[in-house]
């Protein structure tokens, strides 16, 4: 959006006219800034009615600014500014606990134009006895620079999400609390997630925040104050807290779910009503016609709820007006797992522990899908072996009524195309799934080829992992996915929505792709262990995020069912 391309330019400004010491500017045009943060509205239809002044804070110098940005895509005047400063002296501005004014004295002073040099000098400790640091604020400065540099990694939702959950709890344990509700990027399960936001009402804010802010497992207390307050974890997770009236709660968990863009899009719908949208309610004029909810925020807004895993501007919105939004698939609809491994290969529970537990959950049914031969690390089953699993399965099955353990294996998809078990064994299997663990480097065209080859095997379900991509390990491969939905759809294979928090393979913007094909899915855990079933969530989450119902999603299925989807189940 528009509007975001110019509020960063005019903060960038600002900035960079405050490390050269001039007064008052900074000032206009961060003021500037905020005003079209918030405006509600593209600010494109200002500048085409020539009304860009009318913006609070937008007097003639910064609307020419604007024109030109629009109009050229750039801004000559920030080119100028960016090189009368040292070129990396505006990486320090990344730094939290650092503003233009401080960077500047560590230039001035020690020559630091860079977090490289930064770090250096916070090493040998040459800040503290700068005027306006001190030891305090050196370490500050450190502690912030370390959180940068992991921050930048982020944390995996399936690590996020449990931290989360348990710190929600706590809150909610309190008596002071009437409502606590997750918000922001893990409200929407995000693959990876920067900081935590948290929502409460509470008419005893300043009790809440005193147990916020005290927890054993806060390491750093950031920020404390009356309505919001900021801490960092034992996990290096930043947490926020924010206190607001129930009247006003329904509005703010809108403005802190949706992305930035998606809450930019629903201001200017807003707008276009004749309305005024912001973290605090719906207004016409002064007076507020919705808030308390979510629901009735977006049905003044003429459109469906969208979901909140799909709030982040691809599409949701337009469907939205036209009531084209189908239902996601509910996290409490999946009546078994189809990817689990036991300590036949590289798990660490039996296989009755593997399925006392599904049962447990209410499952109908769990596929134990041990790996094949070629994968030595992980203790791959030879035929032998595999043959001996699938007694002990039919002998299992006989101490369960309405239950079912499925006879699987991940089979290796190898070099060359083809499956690691011969056609006689596959036959012998309820489900096989079919996955690349070896020579992930091929190039397109030959791994495109290659897993097509053994799509092309009619005894093959489901394409595990697809991309085999690893948060951190490995990327995804190279693979014409358009091709290999072609192929999917062709021999009736479903791709598999990966739930380990590793891998959240696949993704949901590949899951959408997918849906255009026709197909389904099947989520699989890739549980090594019984209690890793519950992982389940996360691959229901990226099912969620790619827009998936509960039809898209063979696992909805009953046990009774799956003869209608798998050729060997009766």
């Amino acid at each position: 959006m528009k509007n975001l391309e110019i509020e960063e330019i005019l903060y960038e400004i600002a900035d960079i006219l405050e490390i050269q010491g001039v007064e008052f500017k900074p000032g206009t045009y961060r003021k500037a800034a905020r005003n079209i943060e918030t405006l509600g509205e593209d600010i494109r239809e200002f500048y085409k009615k020539g009304k860009l002044k009318d913006i609070p804070g937008v007097g003639e110098h910064i609307a020419k600014k604007i024109d030109e940005i629009i109009e050229t895509g750039k801004l000559d005047y920030l080119e100028k500014l960016r090189k009368e400063i040292p070129r990396h002296l505006s990486e320090l501005l990344q730094i939290q606990s650092l503003g233009p004014k401080k960077a500047k004295i560590l230039y001035d002073k020690l020559k630091i134009d860079s977090l490289a040099k930064l770090e250096k000098a916070l090493e040998q400790h040459k800040i503290q006895s700068l005027e306006g640091f001190g030891e305090k604020s050196e370490q500050d400065i450190l502690e912030r620079l370390k959180l940068m540099k992991k921050g930048q990694e982020r944390m995996l939702l399936g690590l996020a999400l449990p931290i989360a959950k348990e710190l929600k709890s706590k809150l909610e344990k309190l008596k002071q609390a009437k409502k606590i509700v997750i918000a922001g990027s893990l409200r929407r399960k995000k693959e990876t997630i920067g900081d935590v936001d948290i929502l409460a009402v509470s008419a005893h804010a300043d009790e809440i925040m005193d147990y916020f802010t005290s927890m054993d497992d806060v390491s750093k207390v950031l920020a404390k104050g009356p309505t919001k307050s900021s801490v960092l974890l034992n996990s290096n997770l930043q947490v926020d807290l924010r206190i607001v009236k129930e009247d006003e709660f329904g509005a703010a968990l809108q403005y802190f779910t949706g992305n930035k863009d998606h809450s930019i899009k629903t201001r200017l719908l807003a707008n276009k009503l004749g309305y005024k949208l912001s973290e605090y309610g719906l207004f016409k004029g002064k007076k507020r016609i919705a808030g308390k909810t979510e629901q009735e925020i977006y049905k003044k807004l003429k459109m469906q709820c969208p979901e909140p895993e799909i709030r982040e501007n691809t599409g949701e919105i337009e469907a939205a007006l036209e009531n084209k939004l189908q239902k996601l698939i509910p996290y409490n609809s999946i009546k078994g797992d189809f990817h689990t491994h036991s300590n036949y290969s590289d798990g660490s529970s039996t296989m009755k522990e593997i399925s006392d537990a599904a049962l447990n959950i209410g499952y109908e049914y769990i596929c134990i899908a041990d790996h094949s031969k070629s994968s030595r690390i992980a203790h791959g089953l030879d035929e032998t072996k595999l043959l001996k699993k699938l007694d002990e399965i039919k002998e299992l099955n006989k101490s369960y009524k309405k239950f079912k353990i499925l006879k699987g294996a991940e089979v290796d998809i190898l070099k060359n195309g083809e499956l690691d078990y011969s056609d006689d064994i596959l036959k012998k299997l309820d489900i096989v799934l079919a996955s690349v663990h070896s020579s992930f480097k091929m190039p397109e065209k030959e791994m495109t080829e290659r897993i097509s080859a053994a799509l092309s095997n009619k005894q093959v379900d489901i394409l595990a992992h697809p991309t085999s991509r690893m948060f951190g390990q490995r990327p995804e491969i190279n693979i014409d996915l358009e091709k290999i939905f072609e192929v999917c759809k062709k021999n009736k294979i479903y791709p598999e929505i990966n739930s380990t928090y590793t891998r959240m393979d696949l993704k949901d913007t590949n899951i959408r792709k997918a849906l255009e094909h026709g197909l389904k899915f099947c989520i699989g855990t890739d549980a090594h262990n019984a209690n890793q079933l519950e992982n389940i969530e996360i691959g229901v989450s990226q099912a969620r995020r790619g827009w998936c119902g509960k039809k898209d999603i063979v696992n909805t299925s009953s046990l009774k069912e799956l003869g209608k989807f798998f050729r060997k189940i009766s």
